[in-house]
């Protein structure tokens, strides 16, 4: 019996120093619990993001080196405090401020002290770092834009918060991410891996070399490159002709649903939100909130329609066989219902579908959406089957494209109008809607919808959900929801007559004027009222400008939507920048330099001050 034991416990003893032994080689050498052992000090080595290039091959953005100071609280030692703080150019309170928040976060994890040094402060800086236990510089790399433009597209990166940092484990404290733009849509593919060194330390807190020889440590993993869709000198061109005005242009390849430029006025230079001024030029940025440079009104901008909206009344008119293109209405300078008038412009009168659409008839559209409703056995009806069409060419609803921000706009339904404006159900008729028809009323859009339902009209019926991202070079390969076509609820066949009637705004119609001499242009002038409140009261400003088009009409290579907000009318500004953005492309040079020097010459800004300057507005023109 006293055999047994023994055996019995030297077998024990041998189990449990085997298990011991275990834990301390395997599981508690394991890289997640390395950086909880006070004596091994784990250090990142970052990669370098991803370049971004044009639709061409152009550069946009690549990377410059820049060096972090970077703390380990539970390692610092007495400092002179005056002396360092010098050395970093910061108060004393804010150093102790920093290192507090440090040691909160972590005390054995590394945090930022002071980001983005750049050469010359490293220099003089890391020959004196010996002298400072527990502090070190981390190199680590920015952006470097090599263009002026597109940073409502590329977006910018920033430090990770807290609220990051508690959803996604791979950051730490003082990290960068993506955090608008590509760079945000994109931070996976465009971040690469950090790499990570676990350092050995000894009793008396000194590195000795790598821990178990370096069989931990990893190397940084490249972020991959990134093609993006639109044209550098298409984009920076856009951006130039919307100097001083304030709005949207969106171009789409409707082909592939590549966006090729995508602007928003005012816009501001990428390299602001690089380096040390970055915090100070971002807060100025973030506060301008009358000319919102940070707002992204092509993505964001919920904007009535106004008179483009007619090519679709016309289509789902065709569709549900409520007209053919042979009726034709009378117009007596608008169309009038009870006591009141939608207004209208001189133009000759009764007209049919195309000249409707050429001479942008509100007559002639309200009778149309009117006869779409009354189809139907209800007006609620009517007005759901109404919407279902719209829906069809991506309205109401987000399109689903490669962007991190954008709203989805307004198709108002039957239980909005018996809900929101209390009209007493199945008591209601289409009169009641009879804005809609001229895309005023509850209904909304955003640039990007716009140009969107434009480019399903180029291709007759059918349209790619739009993208950014052309090609990512490596391992990872675009969504393929980006090469599925999504087709309209509208018939092929009743694109042809809308398609007409949009060519022939530019041969006779609103847009004769700005014809752009060899393109055959289809588009739709547009001009809607814009409402504001300035003293708690709703006051009526200048009207906005909108213009969609495509080109050539056979076989179009790009479709466009402009919105200027405040811009008057259609072809005054609106039109304008879309002719000469359709010739950029296309012809690579300007033939109508008259129309240029209006442009790059125009304001807005007088405009834009009335509602602080008390200066009368211009409206219905």
């Amino acid at each position: 019996m006293r055999k047994v034991v023994l055996i019995a416990l030297v077998l024990l003893t041998g189990l449990l120093f085997s298990a011991r032994l275990f834990y301390l080689q395997v599981y508690d050498a394991s890289p997640d619990s390395l950086s909880e052992n006070s004596a091994i000090k784990v250090m990142y080595d970052y990669p370098q993001r991803g370049y971004m290039f044009d639709r061409n091959g152009k550069l946009l953005v690549s990377n410059q080196p820049s060096y972090d100071v970077m703390v380990i609280p539970r390692d610092v030692k007495p400092l002179d405090t005056l002396e360092f703080c010098g050395l970093l150019k910061i108060t004393k309170e804010e150093f102790k401020e920093i290192l507090q928040k440090a040691r909160t976060y972590s005390p054995r994890l590394p945090s930022v002290v002071l980001p983005q040094l750049n050469k010359a402060d490293y220099a003089s800086l890391s020959e004196k770092m010996y002298k400072y236990e527990g502090f070190y510089i981390q190199r680590r790399s920015l952006r470097e834009y090599q263009v002026d433009h597109s940073a409502n597209v590329m977006g910018y990166i920033a430090e990770v918060n807290n609220a990051i940092i508690e959803k996604n484990p791979y950051y730490q404290m003082g990290e960068l991410i993506g955090t608008a733009g590509v760079e945000k849509e994109y931070e996976e593919v465009l971040r690469g891996i950090k790499g990570v060194k676990y350092i050995q330390k000894d009793r008396f807190n000194r590195d000795i070399g790598p821990y178990k020889e370096g069989i931990f440590d990893t190397l940084p993993q490249r972020g991959n490159d990134v093609q993006l869709t639109i044209d550098a000198t298409l984009q920076k061109y856009g951006e130039e002709l919307m100097i001083h005005k304030r709005g949207g242009i969106v171009a789409i390849e409707p082909d592939t649903g590549e966006i090729l430029a995508l602007i928003t006025a005012p816009s501001y230079d990428p390299s602001l939100l690089v380096g040390r001024e970055r915090s100070k030029n971002f807060t100025k940025l973030w506060y301008d909130t009358i000319g919102k440079p940070l707002y992204d009104r092509v993505l964001m901008g919920e904007y009535p329609p106004g008179s483009p909206f007619k090519t679709l009344i016309a289509l789902i008119g065709l569709q549900e066989n409520a007209v053919t293109t042979e009726d034709a209405f009378p117009c007596y300078r608008g169309f009038r219902y009870g006591n009141r008038t939608l207004g209208c412009h001189s133009h000759p009168s009764p007209l049919s579908m195309i000249g409707g659409i050429a001479n942008s008839c509100n007559a002639y559209f309200c009778n149309v959406y009117k006869r779409i409703i009354d189809k139907y056995p209800t007006p609620q009806d009517g007005i759901d089957a109404w919407r279902n069409d719209l829906m069809s060419f991506g309205l109401g609803d987000f399109l689903g494209y490669d962007l991190p921000s954008g709203k989805k706009g307004n198709i108002p339904t039957s239980d909005y109008y018996n809900k929101v404006h209390k009209f007493p159900e199945h008591r209601w008729s289409s009169l009641a809607t009879i804005s809609n028809a001229i895309g005023q009323g509850e209904v909304l859009l955003t640039p990007m919808q716009m140009a969107n339902f434009t480019a399903a009209i180029a291709n007759r019926g059918y349209y790619y959900t739009p993208h950014i991202i052309k090609n990512i070079i490596g391992p990872d390969t675009i969504p393929k929801k980006f090469t599925e076509k999504h087709f309209t609820a509208v018939d092929e066949e009743n694109f042809y007559p809308v398609v007409e009637g949009m060519h022939q705004v530019y041969q006779r119609g609103t847009a004769a004027s700005i014809q752009v001499p060899g393109i055959e242009i289809c588009g739709k002038t547009g001009t809607a009222e814009n409402f504001t409140k300035i003293g708690g009261k709703r006051v009526q400003l200048t009207d906005h400008s909108i213009f969609v088009a495509f080109a050539p009409m056979d076989n179009p290579k790009i479709a466009i939507a402009v919105f200027v907000e405040n811009g008057y009318w259609g072809s005054r500004w609106a039109g304008r920048i879309a002719g000469l953005m359709i010739e950029k492309y296309l012809k690579g040079e300007i033939t109508r330099t008259d129309m240029e020097k209006y442009v790059l010459e125009g304001s807005l800004e007088a405009e834009y001050a009335k509602p602080y300057s008390g200066q009368p507005f211009s409206i219905n023109h």
